[in-house]
C-alpha cells in the first residue's frame, strides 16, 4: 500500500512496520553477494561483542529474542556456511558455546561497513539533528 508523504497513516505500528521493512530490505540486498541474511549477520554482531569468550545458544537467543527451534537452524547453516563453530561448554556439557568462525572475524569490517552504508541509505534524507532524535526515539522504544 502506497501512500502519499502528506497522507501517511496516523497508526505508529503501522509506519514503525513500513520503515523496518525499508530498512531490513536495505541490509538484505548488501548482505545477499556475502551468503548471509539478516538475522545470520545479528549473530555476528552480537558474537563479535562477546571479545572471543563465545556465548552459549540460550544466552544468544535470550539476548536477540529468538526461539529455539529457530536459532537451532539458523546457527546450522552458519557451520555449514564457516560462519561460526560450536563447541561444548568447559562447565556444562550440556550446553554448546558459539564462536565467530576465522571467516567471520575475517569479514567483520566489510560486514559493519555494509551495515552502516544501509543505515546511512535510510537515513539519507535527514538532517544530523534528525538522526540524533530519531537514534534516541528508536533507544527509548527498545
Amino acid at each position: 500500500m502506497k501512500t502519499e508523504d502528506n497522507a501517511a497513516p496516523d497508526c505508529m505500528i503501522f509506519l514503525l512496520s513500513k520503515a523496518y521493512q525499508k530498512g531490513h530490505g536495505l541490509v538484505k540486498k548488501r548482505l545477499l553477494q556475502y551468503g548471509l541474511t539478516n538475522i545470520q549477520y545479528v549473530i555476528l554482531e552480537a558474537l563479535w561483542q562477546m571479545k572471543g569468550d563465545g556465548i552459549t545458544a540460550v544466552e544468544l537467543g535470550a539476548i536477540l529474542s529468538i526461539d529455539k527451534s529457530t536459532l537451532s537452524g539458523v546457527l546450522e547453516r552458519m557451520v555449514e556456511g564457516g560462519w561460526i563453530e560450536k563447541q561444548p561448554d568447559e562447565k556444562d556439557r550440556r550446553a554448546i558455546r558459539v564462536f565467530p568462525a576465522e571467516k567471520a572475524l575475517h569479514m567483520k569490517e566489510i560486514l559493519q561497513q555494509e551495515r552502516q552504508a544501509a543505515n546511512e541509505e535510510l537515513l539519507l534524507r535527514f538532517t544530523i539533528e534528525e538522526k540524533v532524535l530519531f537514534r534516541r526515539f528508536l533507544m527509548d522504544l527498545v
